[in-house]
């Protein structure tokens, strides 16, 4: 507990020590409280002690908000019932309605905190000092003034402050704070690392490839701390309901006050059920639980390595029963390998590997990287000009005054080149075929394999499980690929071949066909920067994290930290959890009140009973919400 909530602990335990005390003295059993004006004086008194240790800040905030005109709020409706209570001789109620509200508060306050360290514990992924090899001296700077390609050190038990790449030293990561993975991540020189992650067993020196204010941990950062800011529509109703209901209810109150008495002359008896209708009427329940659903959700996720944008977005994803899937490093592993090399005519394996090399060695593609990567040297970039990258299709460059062109079948089109693969050639389901030319003479392909994620089958199958009604694959590979990637995973619709505006086009017809069932919405899962202009059409955009690119994570809508498409599966879960824990809490909360506010108005209920249908029935729905932090 803080400081503030254990002083409001113990002004409700001494509150209600000196309640029960008061009863007891008042008490016709033991007489010791004489008639007459003396003696409600004295009543009053008693009563009083307890009613303003528990209840002056109540009455402190009600009067502010009267003052500077906003006083329709539960502290007006909370001061208004006592007061009005205290002045018909309820002592005892009116303590107990102000004790248990308190208690309710607290409770709030308490849940709120948990869900909030569950946030927190995210933030601990901000490293407070790097460690820079600088003139050969360890150098204790802020992450923000490391440079690009300056040399981290980073001992075992340390977070390593920015994304880069080992260049010395071989160790285990512990990447739990992001990802949500238990098992550790081991790396070696050559292998990229990000920011957040712990180092566990040997030093690593780590060349930094981004600047702080671009690293994971700090898009992380900036995604939670601004999630908050984004409301659910759940959330914007409650809080568009709670500014009318609560003027609605007051003047209620007051008709059922003034009208009634005017007719029957019993003034106490309707003042009485005016002041229970406001007691019940606090809307408490709705406008703490729901919020903190939502803040719970988010909170819970975020330690499985899923971060979502916003609660709109928490919302959004359980109405999903469209799934459109990208392919490379989204269902597969994107780490190409070359398997085999297809010389045409008079190429061989080896001119053809280098020229391919030539022009790959600048592009960020997958399969660029595995062919650069197989060719298993650097290639001579000083040989290279015109080098132009065409989105869906390939390369082009002028390697020695000469045009060549690496890519595929449309890209060789495009170049006037008639290319094929030669007779017998054995390509395996799922594989890439990689044709390349020089001029307009074809030289021959290149077979590239990628394999499925492990866990792919296991999220198209739970995604079906959970409602998923379609699932689709939306990809610029080649049919063959895509089918076979399609067919082993049992999804329900293949389109291949997509330049990025035809993905756009094909996701614009089945977003139309998925809203013509009412309420329903489509996600999209993609990691590449090809898949951006998707990820922002998309109701939901799903980016695969810490292997996405930068274009990808700002246009989507969700982050899968750990790349695992499971994840996408357990945000649905998560997601559809949270939506129903809404509901119950909105339709428990309004149905108590409406029946108390009915049986309060015909005189069935007393303040005891709207102490219950107000503190009690908030209590029981932050309970539910508090679920989610599970």
């Amino acid at each position: 507990m803080t400081r503030k909530q254990k002083r409001v602990l113990h002004r409700a335990i001494a509150a209600a020590s000196l309640l029960v005390a008061a009863a007891v003295v008042c008490s016709d059993a033991l007489a010791l409280i004489p008639d007459g004006t003396l003696g409600l004086l004295i009543r009053l008194a008693l009563f009083l002690i307890p009613y303003g240790i528990i209840g002056y800040d109540i009455l402190y905030r009600a009067g502010r908000g009267v003052i500077h005109g906003q006083m329709l709020d539960e502290n007006f409706l909370m001061a208004v019932a006592t007061v009005g209570a205290l002045c018909l001789g309820e002592y005892a109620e009116a303590v107990f309605v102000m004790l248990f509200y308190q208690i309710g508060e607290l409770f709030q306050s308490i849940a709120v905190g948990k869900s909030r360290r569950s946030i927190a514990a995210l933030m601990d992924i901000r490293p407070e000092v790097a460690h820079v090899l600088r003139d050969g001296a360890i150098c204790d700077v802020d992450p923000g003034e490391v440079a690009v390609d300056e040399i981290l050190v980073i001992h075992p038990g340390e977070r390593i402050p920015l994304d880069g790449e080992v260049c010395e030293g071989e160790s285990y990561l512990d990447t739990a704070a992001l990802t949500g993975e238990s098992v550790p991540r081991h790396v070696r020189v050559g292998d990229a690392v990000i920011s957040g992650c712990v180092n566990t067993q040997a030093v690593l020196q780590v060349r930094a490839t981004r600047a702080y204010e671009d690293s994971t941990v700090a898009r992380v950062l900036e995604l939670v701390e601004n999630s908050a800011a984004r409301k659910s529509r759940s959330e914007a109703f409650i809080t568009r309901f709670a500014r009318v209901y609560t003027p609605a209810v007051v003047a209620g109150a007051l008709l059922l006050a003034v009208v009634p008495s005017l007719v029957t002359g019993q003034w106490a008896v309707w003042i009485e059920r005016a002041l229970t209708f406001l007691v019940v009427s606090c809307p408490c329940a709705l406008v703490i639980s729901v919020p903190l659903s939502f803040f719970g959700g988010i909170g819970g996720a975020s330690r499985h390595g899923i971060l979502f944008k916003g609660s709109g977005y928490l919302e959004l994803l359980s109405t999903c029963d469209t799934v459109v899937f990208d392919k490379t490093g989204t269902l597969t592993k994107g780490t190409f390998r070359v398997t085999a090399l297809l010389p045409d005519g008079d190429t061989t394996s080896e001119e053809l590997l280098l020229l391919c090399a030539q022009a790959e060695q600048f592009s960020d593609h997958p399969i660029a990287r595995s062919i650069v990567a197989h060719y298993g040297a650097a290639p001579d970039a000083t040989r290279m000009s015109n080098v132009c990258e065409v989105a869906g299709e390939g390369v082009t460059a002028c390697c020695d005054g000469t045009t060549i062109a690496v890519g595929n079948l449309r890209l060789m089109a495009r170049c006037g080149v008639q290319a094929a693969l030669p007779d017998g050639a054995d390509i395996a389901p799922g594989a890439t075929v990689v044709y390349a030319a020089q001029g307009t003479r074809y030289l021959g392909a290149i077979v590239i394999s990628d394999e499925i994620k492990a866990d792919a089958a296991e999220a198209i199958a739970a995604l079906k499980r959970s409602g998923v009604r379609r699932i689709a694959l939306l990809t610029g590979d080649r049919a063959e690929a895509a089918g076979a990637v399609a067919a082993a995973l049992d999804i329900d619709e293949v389109i291949s071949e997509c330049l990025p505006e035809d993905k756009v086009q094909h996701l614009e017809r089945l977003i139309d066909e998925c809203h013509r069932r009412r309420g329903a919405r489509l996600a999209f899962v993609g990691d590449g920067i090809n898949d951006a202009p998707v990820l922002t059409r998309a109701d939901v955009g799903v980016a695969m994290g810490a292997l996405g690119t930068d274009a990808a994570i700002e246009a989507a809508d969700v982050v899968l930290m750990d790349d695992k498409p499971t994840g996408l599966a357990l945000a649905m879960q998560l997601s559809r959890r949270t939506r129903r824990i809404v509901i119950q809490n909105v339709v428990f909360a309004l149905g108590v009140k409406l029946a108390v506010l009915a049986l309060g108005a015909l005189g069935y209920a007393s303040l005891w009973a709207a102490v219950f249908a107000d503190v009690g029935v908030a209590v029981i729905a932050i309970c539910n919400a508090m679920r989610n932090l599970r």
